[in-house]
């Protein structure tokens, strides 16, 4: 009864993502669903793409959090409009939740639209968002094994951020042994290295950001 149960909502979540996903690709729309750990950067690097975009790609955001409005906040302050979602505790966001939420956001004065997952590394890979693009970021803090101790999100992500290089003479990282690992998941798999306190490898991911928004497929 559990596997049915289990089978029945993740065949409900498939349906409500492809309706979203026709939707906004009727719109001309792309969509980006970032997911992480906790702490990784997934808001920092928004903001920091809001900023940075301002007046060439307008950006709206769909936030996912347990409990808070705090990152909310956070990309409100940058400057784009965004719809929190809390999720009372749960590790995901699902696609019924998304489509509940765009109701609330200005999708006409919107070029692209970024969706921030709740910070987990294992629940949100099974959920379809309706995402045009996945995208996974790993920080340099949590250890260069995160592909290997965590392969389905490697594999099912459309591209990988290292970000928080600026740490790596601080952290024991290698990135040698990540790219590695990432490579023999996933061949050919893009991996930008940034930072959003130095600025490096910005200009990549706010061009890639740009690049979706105008054609919806991304330039590797």
């Amino acid at each position: 009864m559990k596997v049915d149960v289990i089978q029945k909502v993740m065949k409900i979540n498939d349906e409500v993502a492809a309706s979203l996903r026709d939707r906004l690709a009727a719109m001309g729309l792309a969509s980006v669903n970032l997911l992480s750990g906790p702490g990784a950067g997934k808001t920092t690097l928004i903001e920091t793409a809001i900023r940075a975009l301002e007046g060439r790609v307008r950006l709206g955001v769909v936030e996912g959090d347990p409990d808070t409005a705090l990152d909310a906040e956070r990309i409100a302050r940058a400057g784009a409009p965004v719809v929190q979602i809390n999720t009372g505790g749960g590790c995901h966001l699902e696609a019924n939740l998304v489509d509940r939420a765009l109701g609330r956001l200005p999708l006409q004065e919107i070029d692209l639209l970024l969706i921030e997952n709740v910070g987990n590394l294992v629940c949100p890979t099974d959920y379809d968002l309706g995402e045009t693009m996945r995208v996974g970021v790993v920080s340099t803090a949590e250890g260069h094994d995160k592909p290997i101790k965590y392969p389905k999100l490697f594999r099912t992500v459309d591209m990988v951020i290292l970000n928080k290089i600026d740490l790596l003479p601080y952290v024991d990282f290698d990135v040698d042994v990540f790219l590695k690992h990432v490579e023999s998941l996933k061949p050919g798999m893009p991996v930008l290295q940034v930072s959003c306190t130095t600025g490096e490898g910005i200009a990549t991911w706010t061009h890639w950001l740009a690049h979706l928004a105008r054609a919806q497929t991304p330039p590797r």
